[in-house]
This record gives structure tokens, C-alpha cells and sequence, in this order.
């Protein structure tokens, strides 16, 4: 079920989903905190004529606020409606190029670039490729900033746990007594050794950031409905699901529960 860490044999199909109701997408998701944008510009040089490339641009939700800090952006995003919002939302900013493609395939400009950013996108790109084609992407000295997003311990948890009965009744492959991570237990060993061996980074500086979002019961639904794993269910079991999540929200919480992310930031440069 969790959109950070989708199944290899799967990944492709996975990612396709976002694209088929963008709109959700972009009124439902949350952005990223403000710290994670001063996190940037200290560590990656984001601010005014900052040519960055962003992997997996989605609806925009890190786009704007980097065009807002004066970036040159080339936004590169598969999925051809996601990228109609994006522009939309980004219709006020003409250093902003959207691009329909997938990062894989996508031909580097001969100017390289000062950032590569990719906002809970990494993941989505082949793990053969990713690296190496961010690299080369990049100036010498340039930098590889990939923002992930966990679901972590926190907020209305006695919520989280008695969901988990939804979850093991409509998806049979749900872990039992599955719980959210502490935020120190997320494991980012993963992302630093997949730099090191791709021999192209220098060593991965990490920042995270622990905020909360409260939701409605529709708004927490709309959430569900965006993510890869619940989208992929078979629709009775999707249905189903989401029914008895939204019932356990109106009828023990009163309508509202609060959710606890994880926002990480792990920025390289080229060595």
C-alpha cells in the first residue's frame, strides 16, 4: 500500500495512476513545509536564476514554491494531465517549462544544470537509470536533491491502529498489526548506498522535518484515493475499504483525524 517504497515488478503500472484523476490529485495531496524550501536553498543553491531540472513534477506541489524563489525550471512529468495542472498552476511564472516525458527516456539539453530535484518522484524512476542520468544531467559540483515523504508514528494514532482491521479485511495482503515507523526508525540507508555505489555523488546530507495535517473524513478519503496502492485494488475491494475507513472516522473520531508525515530531504553533488 505505500506509494514510497512501490514493488519492482510493479513500479510501472503504480506510477501510472496518478495520472487518471490529476485533479484529485492536486486538491487532495499536501505540499511541503516551508523549512524544507530554506533546507533547498542552503543546500542546493535554490534562489533567483537557479537552473533546476524536477524529476516527476506531478500537479507542481514543489514546482511553485521553487519558481516562486526565482528558479529556471524545466519541469519533467510522464503523466500528460498531471502536466496540464502543473501548468496551469504555474501559468504566472514564464521561467517555467513543463515537459511531458518520462525521465528515462528524456533527451539532457546540452546545458547542464545546477539541481535535480525530485519530490516523493524518485522512487518511480528506474532504479537503473535514475542515478546515473541525474548526474549527468548536472554541472560539475551540481546537486541531486530527492525529497521523500513517510507516513510516521504520530497525530490520532489509536486511529491508525484500529484502521489497520479495514485494511486486513478488503486487502488480504495487508501485514497484520501493521503500524506507522517511529520517525527515527525510517530507514534511509537505501538512498545513500544507491548514491555511493553509482560512484557519480559525494557523501548524502540528510534534513527531516515532523509536521502534522489534520483532515476531515472526506479529505482523508480523497487522500486514499490518491495513492498508487488503494487505486489499484479491485474496485469492490477499493470501495469497500475507503467506506469502512470514512466510517471509522465519523463514528469513533468525530469526523477528524490528524496525520503525521515525514519530510526528507537527501541532497548530493557531483563528484
Amino acid at each position: 500500500m505505500r506509494d514510497d517504497t512501490p514493488d519492482e515488478t510493479r513500479r510501472v503500472l503504480l506510477g501510472r495512476t496518478f495520472d487518471e484523476d490529476a485533479e484529485l490529485y492536486d486538491r487532495a495531496r499536501p505540499g511541503y513545509p516551508p523549512e524544507l524550501f530554506a533546507d533547498l536553498d542552503e543546500l542546493a543553491g535554490t534562489g533567483p536564476g537557479c537552473r533546476v531540472l524536477e524529476v516527476g513534477a506531478g500537479t507542481g506541489k514543489a514546482t511553485v514554491p521553487l519558481a516562486e524563489r526565482g528558479c529556471r525550471i524545466t519541469a519533467v512529468e510522464p503523466g500528460a494531465s498531471m502536466a496540464a495542472v502543473a501548468r496551469r498552476n504555474l501559468a504566472g511564472y514564464p521561467r517555467v517549462d513543463v515537459v511531458i516525458a518520462a525521465f528515462e527516456s528524456w533527451p539532457l539539453p546540452a546545458e547542464p544544470f545546477d539541481a535535480v530535484v525530485a519530490a516523493t518522484a524518485f522512487h518511480w524512476i528506474d532504479p537503473a537509470v535514475r542515478m546515473a542520468k541525474a548526474a549527468d544531467a548536472l554541472r560539475p559540483g551540481g546537486v541531486l536533491a530527492v525529497v521523500a515523504t513517510h507516513h510516521v508514528a504520530g497525530g490520532t494514532a489509536d486511529f491508525f491502529a484500529e484502521v489497520q482491521r479495514c485494511y486486513e479485511r478488503f486487502d488480504p495482503a495487508t501485514p497484520p498489526d501493521l503500524r506507522p515507523s517511529a520517525a527515527a526508525e525510517v530507514d534511509t540507508a537505501g538512498h545513500t548506498a544507491e548514491a555511493a555505489r553509482s560512484g557519480r555523488f559525494g557523501p548524502v546530507v540528510h534534513r527531516r522535518h515532523e509536521w502534522d495535517l489534520s483532515y476531515t473524513t472526506g479529505q482523508y478519503v480523497d487522500v486514499l484515493r490518491t495513492y498508487s496502492g488503494h487505486r489499484a485494488l479491485p474496485a469492490a475491494s477499493r470501495e469497500g475499504l475507503l467506506s469502512c475507513v470514512a466510517g471509522l472516522i465519523d463514528t469513533r473520531y468525530g469526523g477528524r483525524i490528524t496525520k503525521r508525515y515525514l519530510t526528507e530531504l537527501r541532497v548530493c553533488r557531483t563528484a
